[in-house]
């Protein structure tokens, strides 16, 4: 089996746990390269919904090892939480999940400071999950951050949490003490996770070409989606990590030869949680429809999530950016009732036409989708599991996806469960 990234196509939750967790059956090591507790994925395993918000989708599989990278930030309070939330619903971690010696935390401090930034006047408001992701990952770039190594040493550990709660409770002008947040408090907090942690610490990078050299599976996770990028995404309305291809090479210290297939995991319409532009977001009726049919709530925050019809300029960019040579295209059956579907095909930007995102990105706010309609299949595909079974429409629609992007189809998800998926390289189904 090749060795496989996948990745969010489009502005986060397209369904990558579900692909993830179908892909890692045949894996024998699932990395985490980015993000953290602020992605969510969902899996559904024999009727159980299980949703993982830091934890690589890999525990879930009985053959997998897992592992999160030194790209990703951890709270350790969340990855505890999450470990016990797991082993409770019966997916043992010990021994099969691994950390980057060099993977940064987030504390208690980070999250107040996000928190608190979100809501004060003359700040842009994002609309993060308050996870203290950014600030983490601030204290990272600015070399003040606290790492997961340095749980090893109480001293080296005292010494960073004062670096970095020293430099935000001076320009918050003492918020993190009147909150009550501490050096001495957070150190003992962070000592009674020691015993947990440490024996999970790892090279991550060698973790990764020793498996490599012994011929192993390796399945690269992704989080959050390629307009979510820090660098390529819809900025400032962005996450605070490299969620595209490059986060793989920096996020967990591997060559790009490694990589064989990039997958990009495409919904069938097009959804996004928080603030920031949506070229082709519908109101009333039709976002309602879509987003009750879809169930599209945010696994990590619960928020709604806005929704409209699929943006092909902003797909061909994010293949374009990561190098997509496969799609898995999910959440198929929410189309099922209806007679016709638009997609976006181009953008209309003050009379000019254009089938590529603007190089002013923020320009996306401003853009008129231009739409083709599709003709519908009004006929179920709930749990269809043969791509020749799906209704000539629907392979229509999902031939015109493929094509107008360059790509090869990998897998058609048609439903939330393991069960209800096409997968393509196994059937060997022609698209």
């Amino acid at each position: 089996m090749p060795n496989r990234v996948v990745l969010g196509a489009q502005w986060g939750d397209e369904g990558k746990g579900k692909v993830i967790d179908v892909l890692a059956g045949d894996a024998d090591l699932v990395a985490r390269f980015a993000g953290g507790a602020n992605a969510g994925h969902t899996v559904k395993i024999d009727g159980r919904t299980i949703a993982l918000h830091l934890l690589p989708v890999g525990v879930l599989s009985e053959r997998a090892q897992s592992l999160l990278g030194n790209g990703v930030v951890i709270d350790p309070s969340a990855l505890c939480a999450e470990i016990d939330e797991v082993r409770h619903r019966g997916f043992e971690t010990k021994g099969r999940l691994w950390i980057s010696a060099s993977a940064h935390l987030v504390l208690p401090h980070h999250r107040l400071i996000e928190a608190h930034g979100e809501s004060s006047a003359g700040c842009t408001k994002i609309g993060t999950t308050n996870r203290g992701i950014g600030p983490a990952y601030a204290d990272k770039a600015a070399r003040r951050g606290v790492r997961t190594g340095d749980l090893v040493s109480v001293e080296r550990l005292r010494r960073a949490v004062q670096n970095s709660v020293g430099f935000w409770d001076g320009i918050s002008n003492g918020l993190l003490a009147q909150n009550g947040l501490t050096v001495d408090g957070m150190v003992n907090e962070l000592l009674g996770y020691r015993e947990r942690i440490i024996p999970m610490l790892v090279d991550a990078s060698r973790m990764i070409d020793d498996a490599d050299r012994r011929g192993a599976t390796i399945l690269f996770e992704g989080a959050q989606g390629a307009l979510l990028d820090i660098d390529f995404g819809t900025y400032p309305f962005v996450t605070s990590s490299t969620t595209t291809i490059g986060g793989v090479m920096s996020g967990l210290g591997v060559s790009p030869r490694v990589i064989d297939q990039v997958v990009g995991v495409v919904k069938a319409y097009t959804t996004r949680v928080g603030l920031g532009p949506f070229p082709t977001e519908q109101e009333g009726t039709v976002a309602d429809r879509l987003q009750e049919r879809g169930h599209e709530f945010g696994a990590t925050t619960g928020r709604k999530r806005r929704c409209g019809w699929l943006d092909l300029p902003a797909l061909k960019y994010a293949v374009r950016i990561s190098g997509i040579s496969h799609v898995a295209i999910t959440k198929l059956d929410v189309l099922d009732e209806l007679a016709e579907i638009p997609v976006c095909v181009a953008y209309d930007d003050g009379g000019k036409q254009s089938d590529d995102v603007p190089i002013d990105i923020t320009r996306l706010d401003s853009v008129k989708p231009v739409y083709r309609s599709l003709p519908g299949w009004q006929t179920p595909t709930a749990g269809c599991t043969d791509y020749d079974d799906l209704p000539s429409n629907a392979r229509s629609y999902l031939k015109y996806i493929c094509e107008s992007l360059g790509v090869e189809m990998l897998i058609v998800s048609t439903g939330p469960g393991r069960e209800e998926t096409i997968c393509l390289d196994r059937a060997g189904a022609a698209v």
